[in-house]
């Protein structure tokens, strides 16, 4: 045996007559390289796909726009900082509400928390531009607020919270899918509230701005499912929404406990 220079043994490959295994770096693959002329005239055949899919996704919008409404219960009581909440007062003297209705795990520690819906609002820390439109955002929780306060104060969320813990409201509190992680759009009309537009699964993806960024990239964002060249660096759906077993932006937070590897991780989507 021969000494290690941490201060364990090691084996000696010597005397076992073996030559230590290297294994070559393999290069990421990317795309051909080519001249600018070149580049533009595929880039520009791009570009005309990318106006008919904007065509037809303005297309969608003005329908979606067409849609009719349905009244919600405006007197639902959510749970702020400041104790219960009408549905009502939630629009804060705005005209328009959009509401993400955020999972949560009753009794599971800041880390355990929903990271599906944590990559979704994580970009939404500023909703100035929508209130320029008469429009407010915010987050309605499914967890009792005692739990979801701290979890709100130690992320360093700037949007208004609420917890929707004991609305029997459908149209409130429930949505499109049984799962919550899903965008709910709402109308005052005087001392009444209507419920416009719903979305869940994919269509969550209008708020995830870094997702439709890693789409303009060369690896995308990386997933099995995306369809791209051979070698391309692909991992398994949505596991770059975490790091060592927490929701990724919690690592940055002040005060974060440190990484712990025989905790015993549960995924949460």
């Amino acid at each position: 045996m021969s000494p290690d220079p941490l201060g364990g043994p090691t084996t000696d490959r010597t005397a076992l007559h073996e030559e230590p295994t290297v294994t070559a770096a393999v290069p990421t693959p990317a795309p051909a390289a080519v001249d600018r002329a070149t580049w533009l005239r595929g880039r520009e055949e791009l570009r005309a796909r990318e106006k008919a899919h904007t065509r037809e996704g303005d297309a969608i919008a003005a329908a979606r726009r067409r849609l009719p409404m349905t009244e919600v219960d405006a007197s639902a009581l959510l749970v702020g900082p400041d104790g219960p909440v009408p549905l009502l007062d939630v629009f804060d003297g705005r005209d328009q509400l959009v509401a993400y209705k955020h999972m949560w795990h009753a009794g599971q520690p800041v880390e355990g928390q929903c990271e599906g819906c944590t990559a979704s609002i994580w970009s939404v820390q500023d909703a100035a531009y929508l209130h320029h439109r008469g429009v407010t955002f915010a987050v309605f929780c499914e967890g009792p607020w005692g739990e979801v306060a701290p979890f709100v104060e130690f992320m360093g969320y700037r949007v208004p919270w609420y917890s929707m813990q004991g609305v029997t409201d459908e149209a409130v509190a429930g949505g499109l899918s049984d799962d919550r992680g899903l965008i709910s759009c709402y109308l005052r009309v005087g001392d009444r509230a209507f419920l416009t537009n719903e979305t869940t699964h994919r269509g969550v993806e209008a708020v995830m701005a870094q997702a439709q960024l890693l789409d303009l990239t060369v690896y995308g964002r990386q997933e099995r499912w995306e369809d791209s060249p051979a070698g391309w660096p692909q991992h398994p759906t949505a596991t770059w929404w975490k790091d060592r077993g927490r929701p990724v932006p919690l690592w940055s937070r002040p005060g974060a406990a440190p990484y712990d590897p025989l905790a015993a991780h549960v995924h949460h989507h």
